[in-house]
């Protein structure tokens, strides 16, 4: 009876165990999540930080003049703060022309961004390594629009919580791996939206808008990837999408996957 009471007691002890363990990897991802272990905070919406750890993407179309343009905004929610995407120098749609990348750059790491669209067709994006978008577009649910891999993946579902609240992507990001130059593997991404996985794992071929989008953008049409670390950008064209809680992870994946 006793050795039955033990194994019972065992079971029962693994069972809460393993329900708080999903607990607690639920309560990781959504709108709100702090800053995970060995994470670093990299906008908090205030502008002394934005200028702290971010800098403008000086690509081919930038017009932008240093210091960073993004208005630090009252956040239309809470009341606190938040910085908005809307720099004049992309004002109709001009992407690229004012993006910011963190001055911090990254192979394999796992990102908290989370955005408010203020107006609808607000327009932006979550760059991983200043290559690959996740979309941020109001109305639009096709390749090109929100929370897509950006023209080859669409979400497993629309998760979107609407205009004038907030949002949040939670993502874990591969980079492209590869032996002596030669490109061996292709990047890979898992991606929750607002607690929901949307991708899971899934690959991503290429660049996709030109040199004016992004690292590698003019290399064999976005498809010659190479192996130096990017940032993690954020897209300005014109619209007031809003921006805090972005924390950022870095992560050594050899050998593994992105899902979490």
């Amino acid at each position: 009876m006793k050795n039955t009471k033990t194994s019972i007691l065992c079971l029962l002890s693994a069972f809460f165990y393993f329900l708080f363990l999903s607990c607690e990897s639920t309560a990781q991802v959504g709108v709100g999540v702090k800053p995970i272990e060995g994470a670093e905070l990299m906008l908090d919406g205030t502008k002394s930080m934005l200028l702290e750890k971010w800098e403008y993407w000086e690509g081919p179309r930038f017009s932008a003049e240093a210091p960073i343009k993004w208005p630090e905004v009252q956040d239309p929610v809470t009341g606190g703060k938040a910085i908005s995407s809307n720099d004049p120098a992309g004002a109709g749609g001009k992407y690229g022309a004012a993006d910011i990348v963190t001055k911090k750059k990254y192979k394999d790491f796992r990102a908290h961004v989370e955005f408010l669209i203020k107006n609808e067709g607000g327009n932006s994006g979550v760059y991983l390594q200043n290559r690959y978008e996740i979309q941020i577009l109001d109305g639009d649910y096709g390749l090109h629009g929100l929370a897509a891999v950006i023209n080859e993946h669409l979400p497993k579902e629309q998760a979107y919580n609407g205009l004038g609240k907030w949002n949040a992507y939670d993502i874990v990001f591969k980079a492209a791996r590869f032996e002596n130059g030669i490109l061996k593997e292709k990047a890979r991404v898992t991606v929750y939206f607002n607690g929901k996985k949307i991708h899971e794992d899934v690959v991503i071929q290429q660049v996709w808008g030109g040199p004016n989008s992004g690292l590698d953008g003019g290399n064999d049409g976005g498809k010659g990837i190479t192996d130096r670390p990017g940032g993690l950008k954020l897209q300005a064209e014109g619209h007031d999408v809003l921006y805090k809680n972005v924390w950022i992870k870095e992560l050594d994946l050899d050998g593994k996957t992105t899902d979490f």
